[in-house]
């Protein structure tokens, strides 16, 4: 038994209702909500062509959507039938179980997310008997059902309601007042006899109880006697006021449809005005009771066939401007080009070789970005082009477009008459260059540009020895290492005719004196006079916009092709204003000038729909223009708009306050001034805000765009501590302007990164801050940037002269490795014993535990591991396990099988590997991360050998050494000869050079942490 709720009965094999009472009924009607709310915005959306939502066929039994004036709303729909001229089809609302003609040129393909929620309502039929009539009429129930059958479309019940205390069964109730009669296949046939099935009408009174009305079902509006509405339909009519004869005639379907029809005379006066309507359109149409229902149920819109502009509530199907699907900024992309662009749709159709696209599609995992789709054609017709994009760091943005262009275009094979590479690609670090190099030979571009890496240390001569080969027409290398070429080699690089900037923001921030040399350069060499006729391209990706590049713009690319995908970046690019403040309604006030100089369009975004009426009201009460949307209006987006985009002059101020799921719909571009008056939740939210002012944004490709730029947009943004945890991000992005930031909003933000890294207590110190000093990126990084007594108190001893091993060289200043002190032989005593214990035997173990200690034997030598991870060993016989040499430091993956049982005598003896940090000395040409070289000759010279160490400063497991040098004793006397030292060994190399702040910076970051205690 379960209870349902009629919405309607057509007769008794077609009663529509929903099922209530059951679990989860609260949650469902918020997922039906939301459904609607999305429909809405989706097929409101003013930027999509109607055209492409319309189907292709139409067709018995196919999912739609429609529009329903009722709700003024989309709703799901399945197609119940369709003219022979496919001009009108009958289509059954599955949420409201009614039913439509609807004119096929409103019916809109459903998305497949909006068929994920059952249909809310569900056609029932009464079990065990047949009606003695076709005309009925019912009031909408609450009633107990109990299931008897379930078909494909609709499912028999026996329906009980409860009438005056009184359960009864209408299947019963029914035949017992010969409304109907049983079946023979009826359980009930003893019942009654069948002899008495006269046909009579239905009345109401059967079901003329209190109506119950579910939550998610508007009450309905009193009804008016079908007289009285058919009388004013009628006079209306004859005087042929469209207008109001088309809400009459909406009076008319909803009171006739609540009503019995009968000859009384009301559907006389009904034919008599339909009659009089199609005479006086000079339409010739045969009226008979078919054409009048279909007349009723359908409401306006069969007036809209006749009506040349009739009144169509859906503004979709409305003759607007249709936007290509290639339009970059509908999509949230600037584009700004001194030339025309036309973007590709994908690989297919890429501007790459063959062989390049075949390299691509073996690269399964990568398909075109929004922003590959504009940059490659740009790129590939040698085009100076500025992108910024998420994936810009991503070498494939720009690469194979790069690589087509300079293979297909046989004038660089006329580039004799100097010597040196053709193409320069400019990258950040050592790492990125090995990264692009190594996909410029998986490319299988060798054999025609021999792609080259260069990079080089500070060496004296180390840049004077470079020798390019002839034959090199593509480089890859570092600012630093370039920029030490060219004060060799200059002569090299007189034929370069295509410069890259790899990472554009990360090379001005890093090496900014280096970029002014090699764009001074690129710049000469190009307008000299044997490069006149050669093509010259610059090319610049980056993920975000920096201040450098306008100058980039405007002194070294001409008619630039600008393509920005990041919409926060564009608005920093356009040069949008930015204000930010810690009040509400007031300021808003003050910042809306009601007499502008210059004609203003202010968009207002909040959150909610009452936020909307809320500032609505107080911004009418300011006596300002002002329009309002929101997920409860979509129905009026059309006139919103229509009212927003219409010219406006000096003195003129429109405002529209609107929420951030409406942006989307609305497709606004030429706002003025945005105002966040609820703060956006993410970096992409608070872009695509920005955005809504695109067409005033300033277009750096235009020669003269001082001159010809729109009036500054402005954005302002309302911050309250409830925004807390976004306003290190929001301070990022502002310090990116020119913004002045006010005080009480730094001072906001310094408490926010205190209780930051207050959070990372669990977190290990940065390895970064102890190996250089500093951290380039703490507000990003996830480890710990303060100390805590608890966790960084030490054992090691905290000065004096001490005698290490490094057993593992991490990197060329860090190693791990064993304190040797010679009144303690403790740990070589346990290496003998484990070595003469594993002689014997080699116990394995069944089953590796995490966390637990085992033996690992390596090269002759049994040490004590600590197991860190166990894969997920399935069904394999053996597997890799991670483990930690707790003697050595070194952390690497043996096999199962390579794991012995570590006997409890051998555990006593604490874990000897310590981390030891060489001071003062850090990577070479701001980089962070030291070159494998240099780690592997360290790494050569200083493992498993003896070294004295000054110990400066010791943190939880590591010492803090200056100087780390190697020393011998002179066999026989007392003589030490210091052979090297470390620090100088790695500046040596020409990729370290000295930090002299190292050891102070961390001495004060210790005493900070003391003082903190006390």
């Amino acid at each position: 038994m379960f209870k349902i709720s009629i919405l309607k009965a057509e007769n008794p094999f077609s009663i529509w209702g929903q099922v209530v009472g059951g679990p989860g009924e609260d949650i469902q009607t918020e997922q039906y909500d939301d459904l609607v709310n999305q429909m809405n915005l989706y097929y409101r959306n003013i930027t999509r062509n109607p055209q492409l939502l319309k189907p292709a066929s139409l067709g018995k039994g196919q999912m739609c959507v429609v529009f329903w004036w009722v709700n003024k709303s989309w709703c799901r729909a399945m197609i119940e039938s369709v003219t022979d001229d496919s001009v009108f089809c009958q289509c059954l609302l599955v949420d409201h179980g009614e039913t439509l003609v609807v004119p096929s040129d409103q019916i809109r393909v459903v998305m497949e997310n909006f068929l994920q929620l059952p249909f809310k309502m569900k056609r029932f039929y009464l079990s065990g008997i047949k009606p003695t009539t076709l005309q009925v009429s019912v009031h909408e129930e609450k009633a107990e059902a109990m299931l008897d059958a379930s078909e494909a479309e609709s499912t028999a019940i026996y329906l009980y309601l409860t009438v005056s205390n009184i359960k009864i069964c209408v299947n019963d109730d029914l035949v017992a007042k010969k409304f109907a009669y049983y079946t023979r296949e009826s359980a009930h046939d003893s019942m009654l006899n069948e002899k008495d099935q006269c046909p009579v009408m239905w009345p109401s009174s059967i079901l003329n109880q209190a109506v119950f009305v579910t939550p998610n079902k508007p009450v309905t509006q009193t009804q008016h006697p079908p007289g009285k509405c058919i009388e004013n339909f009628l006079s209306r009519a004859l005087r042929f006021d469209l207008k109001e004869f088309v809400l009459d005639l909406k009076l008319v379907a909803s009171s006739v449809m609540s009503h019995t029809l009968d000859e009384t005379g009301e559907i006389n006066v009904l034919f008599k005005a339909l009659f009089l309507i199609f005479h006086f359109r000079g339409q010739n149409i045969r009226l008979n009771k078919t054409v009048v229902f279909l007349i009723i149920v359908s409401g306006y819109r069969f007036l809209e066939y006749l009506n040349p502009e009739p009144l169509n509530p859906d503004p979709d199907s409305a003759a607007d401007t249709v936007i290509p699907t290639r339009d970059p900024e509908s999509t949230g992309i600037l584009v700004h080009s001194a030339l025309p662009i036309e973007p590709c749709s994908g690989l297919d159709d890429a501007p790459v070789t063959d062989s390049l696209r075949w390299v691509l599609q073996r690269k399964k995992c990568y398909t075109l970005s929004p922003a590959d789709c504009y940059s490659w054609p740009v790129v590939a017709r040698g085009f100076n082009t500025l992108l910024i994009s998420q994936n810009a760091d991503n070498p494939l943005s720009y690469l194979p477009s790069l690589l087509t262009h300079i293979q297909l275009n046989s004038i660089h094979a006329s580039l004799t008459s100097s010597l040196g590479p053709v193409v320069v690609l400019v990258c950040p670090g050592w790492e990125k260059a090995q990264v692009l190099y190594d996909l410029l030979e998986e490319s299988k571009i060798t054999q025609s540009l021999h792609p080259l890496i260069i990079l080089l240390g500070n060496g004296k001569d180390e840049a004077k020895d470079v020798q390019i080969p002839k034959n090199c027409l593509l480089l890859v290398t570092t600012p630093f290492s370039l920029v030490r070429l060219l004060s060799h080699h200059c002569f090299l690089f007189l034929r370069l005719c295509h410069l890259v900037l790899d990472e554009t923001d990360q090379l001005f921030t890093l090496a900014p004196d280096q970029m002014s040399t090699i764009l001074e350069h690129f710049q000469r060499v190009t307008s000299s006079k044997e490069q006149y006729f050669y093509p010259q391209q610059l090319i610049a990706v980056a993920k975000q916009w920096t201040s450098q590049m306008e100058g980039l713009l405007a002194n070294h690319m001409p008619h630039p092709s600008i393509i920005v995908t990041v919409p926060e970046d564009a608005a920093l690019y356009a040069g949008v204003q930015q204000v930010s403040t810690s009040s509400k309604i007031s300021v808003l006030l003050e910042a809306i000038d009601l007499n502008p100089d210059i004609g203003q369009k202010t968009l207002i975004i909040v959150d909610s729909a009452q936020e909307t009426e809320d500032v609505f009201e107080a911004l009418s009460n300011k006596s300002a223009f002002c329009l309002k949307t929101h997920k409860g209006l979509t129905h009026l987006f059309d006139s919103v708009i229509e009212q927003w985009r219409k010219d406006i002059g000096p003195g003129s101020h429109v405002i529209l306050v609107t929420t951030s799921d409406c942006l989307k719909a609305l497709g606004i571009q030429d706002a003025t001034c945005v105002i966040h008056y609820s703060f956006p939740s993410s970096p992409r939210l608070f872009g695509s805000r920005l955005f809504c002012m695109a067409e005033n944004f300033r277009n750096l490709s235009e020669p003269n765009h001082t001159e010809n730029s729109h009036h500054l947009a402005r954005s302002v943004l309302l911050i309250s501590e409830k925004n807390a945890r976004h306003v290190i991000g929001i301070l990022r992005y502002l310090g990116r302007t020119s913004t002045p930031l006010p005080p009480e909003l730094l001072s906001f933000a310094k408490g926010i990164s205190v209780a930051r890294e207050e959070q990372k207590i669990d977190r290990p110190l940065c390895s970064y801050l102890k190996s250089l000093g500093v951290c380039r990126e703490s507000s990003k990084c996830p480890n710990r940037h303060r100390l805590i007594s608890q966790l960084d108190q030490s054992v090691l001893p905290a000065s004096g002269v001490i005698e290490v091993v490094p057993l593992f060289i991490k990197t060329a200043s860090v190693f791990y490795g064993r304190i040797v002190a010679r009144e303690d032989s403790s740990f070589d005593t346990l290496a003998s014993e484990m070595a003469s214990y594993y002689t014997d035997q080699k116990p394995g173990v069944r089953e590796v535990l995490e966390g637990r200690f085992y033996a690992v034997q390596d090269n002759e030598v049994f040490h004590r591991v600590k197991v860190l991870s166990v894969p997920d060993r399935g069904n394999r016989l053996f597997f890799s396990v991670l483990v930690l040499f707790i003697d050595v430091g070194m952390e690497k993956e043996v096999k199962s099988y390579q794991i012995l049982q570590l006997p409890e005598q051998f555990h006593s003896l604490p874990a000897q590997a310590v981390e030891i940090i060489v001071c003062r000395v850090r990577p070479a040409d701001a980089e962070i991360d030291w070159h494998p070289k240099v780690t592997q000759a360290i790494c050569q010279k200083i493992q498993g050998l003896h070294h004295q160490a000054r110990v400066v400063l010791s943190l939880g497991n590591t010492i803090f050494v200056d100087p780390m040098v190697r020393a011998t004793q002179v066999p026989g006397m007392k003589t030490m000869i210091y052979e090297y030292n470390i620090h100088t060994e790695i500046l040596n190399t020409g990729m370290g050079v000295s930090n002299p702040e190292h050891v102070n910076l961390l001495k004060d970051l210790y005493q900070m942490s003391v003082a903190t205690m006390y």
